[in-house]
């Protein structure tokens, strides 16, 4: 599926009053999601304990 296929077929699933800034909203979700799953197929991606140590030290700062 194209990326335009992708994003009509997105925004044929919203209601027929969603605002512009949904729309917008909704299409960035997406290319989060996409973006995601492409670091996780690359396995561009840190354990869980790893992640939540970085986490807890940025705190203690």
């Amino acid at each position: 599926m194209t990326t335009k296929e992708k994003a009509i077929s997105l925004i044929q699933t919203l209601d027929d009053d969603v605002s512009l800034d949904d729309v917008i909203d909704r299409l960035y979700l997406l290319r989060k999601i996409e973006l995601g799953i492409a670091q996780a197929d690359a396995d561009d991606v840190m354990e869980h304990d790893e992640f939540m140590d970085e986490l807890e030290a940025e705190d203690a700062q």
